[in-house]
């Protein structure tokens, strides 16, 4: 079965880390890949991106200095570092992939450019 996995998501005080993964079954994780979060009453936001090549990554305003995203190819996974984590982090985060190749070295933080998903993974920060 071909799918993405996201895991890590969890509960974590205000100022805490978290490193959140997405694992690619059934395919090779050779695509753009986004990562998004979503939380209740809100529409989705577009985090962070990594290209498939040439290192192309982009980041939300709002998560810039805090946020890292990085791609481990001998573990077809992609992972997001979050530091310095606030309650406004709180969502259900995914990651998609560009399985149709629209994205070429490079990547965007539009939801709309990707079209295969994971099912999510829930951060909460609160005290």
């Amino acid at each position: 079965q071909l799918q993405l996995v996201e895991s890590g998501g969890g509960l974590v005080q205000p100022g805490g880390s978290l490193r959140l993964s997405c694992a690619a079954s059934g395919f090779t994780l050779d695509y753009a890949i986004g990562w998004f979060r979503q939380a209740p009453g809100k529409e989705r936001e577009g985090v962070s991106c990594i290209s498939n090549s040439d290192g192309a990554i982009l980041y939300t305003n709002s998560v810039k200095g805090r946020f890292t995203v990085s791609r481990d190819n001998a573990k077809n996974t992609v992972y997001l570092q979050m530091n310095s984590l606030k309650p406004e982090d709180t969502a259900v985060y995914y990651c998609a992939a560009d399985r149709d190749r629209v994205l070429f070295r490079r990547c965007v933080l539009q939801g709309y450019e990707y079209d295969y998903w994971g099912q999510g993974t829930q951060v909460t920060v609160s005290s």
